[in-house]
């Protein structure tokens, strides 16, 4: 017996296509500009908009709309969205996306920031990832590298651990030569408990106890995820982590080879130490 399709709404907002599970009114959107992209394929509950005023870009994300891939209620997602907006304030860093301010809407609510010109390496993206192959040489992803570990030492140093790291998160600004990070809705206050067994996140870049119901999810944690990070740009081939693909010195792989130890004893010890081996090689 086939399975049962579940219906689509398509609709169109300024000329831009996109799906809904139901039509849904965005008519609040014009306060901010006319759209120019949307993007609806999130399992989150949110969905996305890039606005113009024809002065100022925006980026922004929505909770409440019945999106086609959504895991989670509208309630949920409205939940969920409202929780991130003291991670975005309290994590304010050059690298990070500008985060605005929130605004509840009648069905919904709204996060804005500043939309940013760039482009990104994972694949749900295919013409972002494959300008950002065509132009991102080994010096800019060392710089990028360099800014990730930047970034998630302030993140370290103000309490918090990131969850849900990967490469859909990082982007770079060729015009403006700038990593930017996006996407950190799930980092959390420290100390976090592992409460669910299998946290969000792409497998690649997840340590062992972020697959354990009852783990502890720190700062060792996410120095496996930094390791993953740099498989993930300095490997030839997407997922590998071979030396045979490795791009840069035996050194610097051995290095992010330790940082992805299963055991947490042999990882380095702190964001902080990963930088420091990896600048000093």
């Amino acid at each position: 017996m086939l399975a049962r399709r579940k219906p689509m709404h398509h609709s169109t907002i300024d000329g831009v296509a996109f799906t809904l599970k139901a039509p849904f009114d965005f008519s609040f959107l014009r306060k901010y500009g006319k759209v120019f992209r949307v993007f609806d394929d999130q399992d989150s509950g949110n969905i996305c908009f890039g606005l113009d005023d024809g002065q100022r870009k925006y980026f922004a994300k929505f909770a409440g709309a019945p999106t086609q891939r959504t895991c989670v209620s509208a309630a949920e997602a409205i939940a969920n969205l409202k929780r991130t907006v003291p991670v975005y304030q309290e994590l304010a860093h050059p690298n990070l996306i500008t985060f605005i301010q929130a605004e509840e809407i009648t069905d919904g609510l709204l996060m804005l920031f500043d939309w940013v010109d760039a482009e990104c390496p994972h694949p749900m993206y295919p013409q972002s990832r494959e300008r950002f192959l065509q132009l991102a040489t080994p010096a800019i992803k060392q710089q990028m590298f360099a800014d990730i570990l930047r970034f998630h030492a302030h993140v370290a140093a103000k309490g918090y651990v990131a969850i849900d790291f990967y490469d859909g998160s990082m982007m770079y600004d060729f015009n403006n030569a700038r990593t930017v990070l996006c996407d950190i809705d799930f980092y959390a206050k420290q100390p976090y408990v592992n409460q669910m067994g299998r946290l969000w996140g792409s497998s690649r870049f997840m340590a062992p106890e972020e697959f354990q119901l009852g783990a502890a999810i720190d700062e060792l944690t996410n120095v496996y995820t930094m390791g993953a990070t740099a498989f993930s740009l300095f490997s030839s081939e997407r997922g590998s982590r071979d030396i045979t693909h490795w791009q840069l010195s035996e050194t610097l792989y051995d290095i992010a080879k330790r940082a992805i130890s299963d055991e947490r004893s042999a990882r380095q010890q702190s964001i902080a130490q990963l930088a420091q081996e990896w600048g000093a090689a």
